[in-house]
């Protein structure tokens, strides 16, 4: 975990290094914890003086990103039961609100999952509704609970491209960092009107 820790140090607090981090939390990701945590943050959102559509944009990529912790974290007890640990942070500057997770994710898994996050990096805000459609129409609920919406729609809200990094874990895992930024600029909202659903 050292080597996770010295990654999130190194790397992402030299962008953020002003910003200061209202919310870290690190450990089990249940309903209740996420519950919890969601409040808080929301409320911390709520302090700040800006615009309605920006804090709801916060708070919706926020749930989502949680909902992603609980659900693929590849993170089991010594019963073989996924307890959903993760890292969570909730920070901000004078332009930007930042949204950044950790959780485990097997190795098999890295491929689709980088091929996805830059898919979506890839593409303008109008290919990304056309994909959250399809996904929507076409696409079937998964052994976790999902229809594989997350990450669009994290996309879609932040207007923004994902930030992504894979850290050596064990032989098995590596440690899935995503950070997604919303900016606070209502001229920065590509689409907010056409995207509430």
């Amino acid at each position: 975990m050292d080597n996770i820790i010295y990654f999130i140090k190194s790397t992402l607090s030299s962008e953020m290094a002003s910003s200061g981090f209202p919310l870290i939390y690190k450990g089990e990701m249940n309903h209740q914890i996420m519950r919890s945590f969601a409040f808080m943050a929301n409320r911390k959102i709520a302090e700040k003086n800006i615009p309605t559509s920006i804090r709801k944009r916060v708070f919706h990529i926020m749930i989502e990103c949680l909902q992603n912790i609980t659900k693929h974290s590849d993170d089991y007890d010594e019963k073989d039961k996924q307890i959903g640990n993760g890292l969570f942070v909730v920070g901000h500057n004078k332009d930007s609100f930042y949204v950044i997770t950790g959780n485990l994710v097997r190795n098999e898994k890295m491929k689709s999952l980088e091929e996805r996050l830059m898919l979506l990096n890839q593409s303008t805000p109008t290919e990304l509704r056309k994909l959250f459609m399809k996904q929507m129409i076409e696409g079937s609920l998964n052994e976790k609970g999902g229809a594989g919406l997350g990450l669009i729609d994290i996309s879609r809200k932040s207007g923004r491209k994902l930030f992504y990094h894979f850290v050596p874990f064990d032989k098995h895992r590596h440690f899935f960092l995503l950070a997604a930024s919303i900016a606070i600029d209502n001229s920065s909202e590509k689409e907010d009107n056409e995207e509430e659903m």
